[in-house]
């Protein structure tokens, strides 16, 4: 059944040395403080572990799964996930390392993101096991006394040390005072809940270390800091991320989340299966071995890695279709049946497309004509298989451009009815004039 992407069991978990030695090692980058996170392991409690998210975006991709599969894990030893709708902090903005503040949001939107986001954690994550709660429940009570109090209990130095705003500062870019509130907001969070560990990227390490030092302040047993690294995208370079477009989502379709895991780079592909599958560490080691010796086809494995990670959202029937539909159109370099149409017509000297939903954008678009022929690059933006003709121009000149099954790099192209034009190794368009069929 999709929406389990892991064994559910019932009933506390014995936790023995190989479990434990997973817990610390696997998907994790940093425990602050190691030691007393295994001493509240072997206490026997039910532990509190808080994970927050300001819903700014309703997304998840790969990059969140990470954190979110070692929640799960602890779920199953019997602990309780408390998960904080940040309603009040997403209103504020937070750069996150970015050095851009995110866009302060209306609790309109705050609220829908929320109910899309949770749709999707709960894929993951056992709803069972998890209490959820908006910050406003706390927030809502506090007057100016309040944040001053909160305010006066650090100093403006301390907040500089963290790394965002110190290059900001030295670069003498502004930094709003509402900013500095973030963090104070995120660690009252933990005082409010009682936290007992508290979950976040490795870019989050300030804000976590904020909150046990608050709940320290405030008599309570300062919560361990559990860090987990941040997924390198399908790009190869940067950590995935929506607004670099190299992400894979929760939510994308079978055939797309397949697609995306096979596009990267086969140096990715180990770290992928150590930080978002169950394979045993040996058998990864395995795998390492035999890809290096050249004993086995990383495209095998690569094919492995994304029918593992699609299957923990979709269904098996799914996860095979998937499959046969990469190997006959990447590897097979067939055109899909379903290739989207896109409809054209010629009005004198231009070329009109409309693409009527191609890649999810509905448009109408024009590209002009001359003797005949149509600017290549047009066409592939007219057609919405590139979001901006530079984009389609870059894409022209990286020959990732086929036109019926044949490398094209030319300048301009001739129109026909029932031509398949394929961008990249997933994109594609059939070109349908007006009124007509091939």
């Amino acid at each position: 059944m999709p929406g389990q992407p892991l064994p559910r069991e019932r009933g506390d978990a014995l936790l023995d040395d190989c479990t434990l030695n997973s817990l610390l090692r696997r998907g994790v980058s940093e425990i602050i403080v190691e030691q007393e996170f295994v001493e509240l392991l072997r206490s026997g409690k039910s532990l509190r572990l808080k994970m927050g998210f300001d819903p700014s975006r309703p997304d998840i991709h790969l990059g969140h799964v990470v954190g979110l599969r070692k929640l799960r894990r602890l779920q199953e030893l019997g602990h309780k996930v408390i998960l904080i709708v940040g309603d009040w902090t997403a209103q504020i903005g937070d750069p996150s390392g970015e050095s851009v503040t995110r866009p302060m949001l209306t609790h309109q939107e705050v609220m829908a993101n929320a109910e899309s986001y949770m749709t999707q954690f709960f894929k993951i994550v056992d709803r069972d096991r998890t209490e959820t709660i908006l910050q406003s429940e706390w927030f809502g009570k506090f007057n100016l006394a309040t944040v001053i109090d909160l305010t006066r209990r650090f100093t403006l130095a301390q907040f500089l040390e963290r790394d965002d705003f110190a290059r900001r500062y030295q670069a003498r870019r502004p930094i709003a005072i509402t900013e500095f509130l973030y963090p104070l907001l995120q660690a009252y969070d933990s005082v409010a809940i009682r936290s007992d560990v508290e979950f976040g990227g490795t870019d989050q390490k300030f804000n976590l270390l904020v909150g046990r030092d608050l709940q320290s302040m405030m008599g309570q047993r300062p919560q361990q800091c559990f860090l987990m690294p941040l997924l390198v995208g399908t790009d190869g370079v940067q950590k995935m991320s929506k607004s670099l477009g190299n992400y894979v989502a929760v939510d994308d379709a079978p055939k797309e989340m397949f697609g995306k895991v096979m596009s990267i780079g086969d140096g990715l592909m180990l770290n992928y299966f150590d930080l978002l599958t169950d394979a045993p560490p040996e058998e990864i080691e395995e795998m390492r071995r035999a890809t290096s010796e050249g004993s086995v086809n990383p495209m095998e494995l690569k094919k492995r890695l994304a029918a593992e990670i699609t299957a923990q959202f979709h269904p098996a029937k799914a996860v095979e279709e998937a499959r046969r539909h990469f190997e006959r159109t990447v590897q097979g370099r067939e055109a899909p049946e379903e290739a989207p149409e896109v409809r054209y017509e010629v009005l004198g000297e231009v070329c009109v497309v409309r693409s009527d939903g191609v890649h999810g954008e509905e448009a109408r678009r024009e590209a002009p004509i001359q003797g005949g022929l149509v600017a290549t690059a047009d066409l592939i933006w007219a057609a919405g298989l590139a979001k901006s003709k530079s984009e389609a121009k870059r894409l022209l000149a990286q020959s990732a451009v086929e036109i019926d099954e044949a490398r094209h790099t030319g300048a301009s192209v001739a129109l026909r009815n029932g031509a398949v034009i394929r961008v990249g190794r997933r994109r594609y368009a059939r070109l349908v004039e007006m009124d007509r069929r091939p």
